[in-house]
């Protein structure tokens, strides 16, 4: 690594992990209004997953950095903020430009870290766990007693959301392969495995009035067995398509069925509710949308300090490894977060 200037993991075009390249430069200055991040933590996520196939619903143009989000200790600032702030250590959610060793990032949307909180701790809650928990108390609002089923409750948003649910205490169904069962049965889940076929016939037996939420990240076909397995005045939030990962053609063309779905449902006179759940909704209205985004991370890092929910980094690796770090979190092996680290 360069220890004294900026090293950046840039995205060239559709390549498979090894095609990963490094960059070097001049640590960048803070401009008005923003602060300078020395990355202690960054994700790989699904984003990443699907923005090397060119596959993310919108994603910027080849070549790029990517990295969803970030936490990290402020090393500048610039015009327009408090010079305080240098020496903190924040988390930020950034869409692009994470996986880097130093990031510009405006200082109105950082967010303080916890003391006692580590920083690969923390970075598996940023996105994950305000999806998380947005989707859970937000859109679904699941009252205790209630039953949910979580695809992929293994996952990173799968591991958060299901902790976040149980401490809330409501009953969880959760998808995963046989792997991960007792990890799930420790946490008081109910595990399905999704590879033994005719999950919603399982699901069935096990909640014979419906669920009174599904969180699905899945999409394709699967997501009408999702809807159909509601309770009345149940809701459904979907939140990706995993299902097409691999699958050629538009990326815009899977949200779009899946919205057009959503539309639909949302239509038909039998007090169901679905969502099609965006973390940037709302994002235009700039200032409520960062109150919002800090109001619901400053909850989720209350619930990881209180012992609610626990990071679960499935591994650390250094930054300079990033396509090791991506071919792990692609091979569905892992439970909970892969991290890249300075």
């Amino acid at each position: 690594m360069n220890a004294e200037g900026l090293v950046e993991v840039v995205l060239p075009g559709k390549v498979e992990p090894e095609g990963l390249e490094l960059r070097y430069g001049a640590v960048p200055t803070a401009g008005p209004g923003q602060v300078v991040v020395r990355m202690e933590a960054t994700g790989v996520s699904f984003a990443e997953q699907q923005m090397r196939r060119g596959k993310y619903y919108d994603q910027p143009p080849f070549p790029f950095v990517p990295g969803y989000d970030l936490v990290g200790t402020v090393t500048g600032t610039g015009a327009g903020v408090d010079p305080a702030l240098t020496g903190t250590r924040v988390a930020a959610m950034v869409k692009t430009g994470g996986w880097a060793s130093h990031v510009l990032v405006d200082a109105a949307d950082t967010v303080p870290v916890p003391e006692g909180i580590g920083p690969a701790e923390a970075e598996t809650v940023v996105v994950n766990g305000v999806t998380a928990w947005q989707m859970l108390h937000t859109k679904a609002r699941v009252r205790a007693g209630g039953t949910v089923l979580v695809h992929g409750a293994n996952g990173g948003v799968g591991t958060v959301l299901v902790q976040l649910a149980r401490a809330a205490g409501i009953k969880v169904i959760g998808t995963a392969s046989p792997r991960h069962h007792d990890a799930l049965r420790a946490q008081g889940v109910t595990p399905v495995d999704y590879r033994a076929g005719n999950v919603a016939a399982r699901v069935r037996e096990l909640a014979p009035g419906g669920v009174d939420a599904v969180f699905d990240h899945v999409g394709g076909p699967g997501l009408v067995d999702s809807w159909r397995l509601l309770a009345p005045g149940g809701t459904l939030v979907s939140y990706g398509s995993a299902a097409t990962r691999d699958v050629e053609g538009s990326k815009q063309l899977p949200v779009l069925k899946i919205l057009a779905r959503v539309l639909l449902w949302n239509a038909l006179p039998n007090g169901r509710h679905a969502y099609f759940y965006n973390i940037w909704a709302g994002a235009r209205a700039k200032d409520r949308f960062r109150a919002r985004l800090a109001a619901d991370l400053t909850q989720v890092f209350a619930a990881l300090r209180r012992g609610d929910i626990s990071a679960r980094v499935a591994a650390r690796i250094p930054l300079d490894r990033a396509p090791e770090a991506l071919r792990l979190a692609e091979s569905g092996t892992v439970a909970g977060k892969v991290v890249l680290i300075p």
